[in-house]
């Protein structure tokens, strides 16, 4: 496996059945929750190996696979989804804390900030910044195509 560090850092994650289930929401048109998040957070650690930032790799990537971990369907138009782009940042933290509650503040700073502007505090870390931007890369990507044009490891593995 090409990228098996990747792997390691987040196989936890993958094999959760809540990340699982992000596969059947949704998200940006062509894409779903799940995909979109695994790409984001390929393109961290991509970052991260080829510029080697001061930045701890194992948190940057968890922290943006987790970034969109709010476990709903927002396009079925419920009640509590009226204020999506701006209310699901805290809902993900929250999903993200109660399954992993050894989050780092760097972590919970990248998942409650992503959707700045729309969320009106920017990221307060260095993490928190690349997240953003990667998140803003994959979202447009997500639109253009569909996420599975990133292999980040073999499906058979993640679908164990």
């Amino acid at each position: 496996m090409k990228h098996r560090e990747f792997y390691d850092l987040v196989s936890d994650i993958l094999r959760s059945d809540e990340f699982r289930q992000m596969k059947s929401h949704r998200h940006h048109v062509k894409s779903n929750t799940r995909d979109h998040s695994i790409k984001v957070a390929f393109l961290c650690y991509l970052y991260h190996k080829k510029f080697s930032p001061n930045i701890d790799r194992r948190e940057l990537v968890r922290g943006a696979l987790l970034h969109d971990y709010y476990l709903y369907d927002w396009h079925d138009r419920s009640p509590g989804t009226r204020r999506h782009a701006i209310a699901h940042p805290r809902r993900a933290l929250n999903n993200a804390l109660k399954k992993y509650p050894d989050l780092t503040k760097t972590q919970q700073d990248m998942i409650l900030h992503h959707m700045f502007p729309l969320t009106p505090i920017p990221p307060q870390t260095r993490a928190g910044w690349v997240l953003w931007i990667y998140d803003k890369v994959a979202a447009i990507s997500d639109y253009r195509r569909p996420t599975s044009h990133i292999h980040v490891h073999r499906k058979d593995r993640l679908e164990k």
